[in-house]
């Protein structure tokens, strides 16, 4: 290893954000510190899910009268751009090219960085990220964890066939031009390995849980809101996570619908642009069996898995392709089974299918789709989800704890540099 130990990590999320990417990376820099590397953080101020409590253990300082500002997250420093959920487009747009601009420089502005990686999205992260690679000689690893631009094509919002065009060009420079690309599954991995022209480049390193946190707990230490968490032998399914458009809704209602009179429970725990949806749903239906609250502490997590029997995942069919659930190992990790949705060859079907921890329904049209939903939860037995459940403890303490996937990071790094 060259005297280039400094790792610089350029993430649009980090802590004390709330969101998955931010834990994920969280994790990923402890690794490099604890691997002896310095770490320096490139981010942005809190905007996707701001946690108070998160907020008040790692302030920011301003700097520079507040063009940026500074935090300490575990002995890291961390650089944040200021950035908000503008509802102006023209604002939203104005704050991303200052996040570009601003990370360019402070980018520049670090000393010794002998490697840079970051997450996607944005594909322009990737740019940025090679520029600074280029004047500071180091090395630059580019993370895929959703594929652009096919997620936007796929998903309806881009239709313009020159910045589609531009996009695709942009790809295939940050791909070509970064020193590694990391993918976190097959699925991925296949569908972009053509788009390299030196293969080799592509490696798999998938993403992981925090075994600490995340672990088993028995009935008796779910310390929960009563109020809100009902104790009754009702098969309790759970949903916990950001209600937006990479869920399929409609099955799910359409299953409580038909099982109203059966002694099952739901629960849909987050926020979301499809919150009020779902509110005015079970208004309309008079769905009294299912529960939809607030956003919980990461903290709670492991209790509230503990408190249901099943989690659900319904993936809409046109997210599924182009992303994977990080809680699917949060899920595992507390030995809690899983019933899925997605179409055939996607990334949560191809990695679920190999570990017997999830009920997989593979059906798209949404008739048949509630069927099976329904003939499955008016069948399934306790016993049978405890044994599932199981089988997922036991996979991700194999393969996916922090420890051995964040190891990976290091190990590709320090080949690098």
């Amino acid at each position: 290893m060259s005297n280039k130990k400094k790792v610089l990590i350029h993430s649009i999320a980090f802590s004390p954000d709330g969101v998955s990417t931010a834990y994920l990376y969280n994790d990923i820099a402890k690794a490099f510190k604890d691997s002896g590397f310095e770490v320096v953080v490139l981010t942005t101020t809190p905007h996707y899910n701001v946690v108070p409590e998160n907020l008040s253990q790692q302030p920011l300082a301003k700097k520079a009268l507040g063009l940026y500002y500074i935090s300490v997250f575990n002995g890291i420093k961390v650089l944040h751009v200021p950035q908000k959920k503008f509802k102006s487009t023209v604002l939203r747009l104005f704050g991303f090219v200052y996040w570009h601009i601003l990370s360019l420089i402070l980018g520049l502005a670090q000393k010794n960085v002998g490697a840079i990686l970051s997450p996607s999205p944005p594909l322009t992260i990737g740019l940025i990220n090679l520029i600074i690679g280029k004047i500071k000689g180091a090395k630059v690893i580019y993370n895929v964890q959703e594929i652009y631009p096919d997620f936007l094509i796929e998903q309806g919002g881009l239709k313009s066939k020159i910045v589609i065009r531009f996009l695709k060009w942009l790809e295939r420079i940050v791909y070509n031009k970064s020193d590694a690309v990391t993918t976190i599954d097959e699925v991925f991995y296949n569908t972009i390995l053509n788009r390299f022209d030196d293969k080799h480049k592509l490696h798999i390193i998938p993403n992981f849980v925090d075994t600490d946190l995340y672990k088993p707990l028995r009935k008796e230490e779910v310390q929960l809101n009563a109020t809100h968490f009902r104790q009754n032998d009702n098969l309790k399914l759970m949903y916990a996570g950001n209600i937006g458009h990479a869920q399929d809704w409609e099955p799910l209602i359409s299953a409580a619908i038909l099982l109203k009179e059966d002694n099952i429970d739901f629960y849909i725990i987050g926020e979301g642009v499809m919150k009020q949806h779902l509110v005015e749903q079970v208004r309309i239906y008079n769905l009294n069996h299912v529960h939809i609250l607030s956003y919980q502490p990461r903290e709670l997590m492991a209790q509230l898995l503990a408190f249901a029997d099943l989690q659900f995942i319904f993936m809409s069919k046109e997210m599924e392709g182009h992303g994977f659930p990080s809680k699917v190992y949060t899920i595992m990790a507390c030995a809690k089974p899983l019933i899925v949705c997605s179409g055939l060859g996607t990334p949560i079907i191809n990695f679920l299918s190999k570990h017997s921890c999830a009920k997989l329904i593979i059906d798209h049209e949404d008739l048949a789709k509630t069927e099976k939903i329904v003939k499955y939860l008016k069948g399934v037995t306790k016993t049978e989800l405890i044994k599932m459940g199981n089988n997922g403890y036991q996979v991700v303490n194999t393969l996916y704890s922090k420890e051995i996937v964040a190891n990976q990071y290091v190990s590709l790094i320090s080949s690098l540099i």
